[in-house]
């Protein structure tokens, strides 16, 4: 690693671990500046990134976090990689989150389960904005696209776009399968009782 590469990662680190320190501590960009003596708008744009930090900073910042100046410089604790969530049931399938609060707007991934109840498809087939992709692990799913009726069964994956009739179901028992979905896929489906 070249001697830059290495002080935009020391940069880096150092302004994630000042503002997630602030943040902790609830303190304000003003607070810091005050107990810091620096300006508060270079205290901004060391935060953004927009100024790059300058040693004589790391001491007086330090200090007005109340911690060592190797404390500002150390890399952040790895944060436990588990995805948790509740699941959530709606319109007789339940959804288990496999994935955390990604990206404004990205693809999130869940584990469903079908209930053997859900057999009838609504009068109109409904339809959004989005696009669904579903992976079968059990059961045989029945899934309607305008005038056509399909059955998916276990290792078989079905991706198509929401602005088609659309209605998914049973065949005769309960399903699972894999899930993933967009934001507007995700009010749909979790939120709305167009399913």
């Amino acid at each position: 690693m070249k001697a830059n590469e290495e002080d935009d990662g020391v940069d880096a680190r150092v302004r994630r671990r000042l503002r997630d320190l602030r943040l902790q501590r609830g303190m304000t960009l003003e607070d810091v500046a005050t107990r810091s003596n620096i300006d508060i708008s270079t205290l901004s744009r060391l935060e953004s990134g927009k100024r790059r930090l300058a040693l004589d900073h790391l001491p007086r910042l330090a200090s007005a976090l109340s911690v060592s100046t190797d404390e500002l410089l150390r890399a952040p604790e790895v944060e436990d990689p588990r995805v948790r969530g509740n699941s959530h049931t709606h319109n007789l399938i339940t959804f288990w989150p496999l994935t955390g609060q990604g990206p404004a707007g990205g693809l999130h991934a869940y584990k469903i389960r079908i209930s053997a109840r859900r057999r009838t498809p609504p009068a109109e087939l409904p339809v959004h904005e989005g696009h669904d992709w579903m992976y079968v692990l059990s059961g045989r799913l029945r899934l309607m696209l305008g005038d056509r009726d399909f059955t998916i069964k276990p290792g078989e994956a079905v991706e198509f776009s929401t602005w088609t009739p659309h209605w998914f179901g049973v065949v005769d028992g309960p399903v699972e399968a894999i899930m993933l979905l967009g934001l507007h896929g995700e009010r749909v489906h979790l939120h709305s009782d167009q399913r």
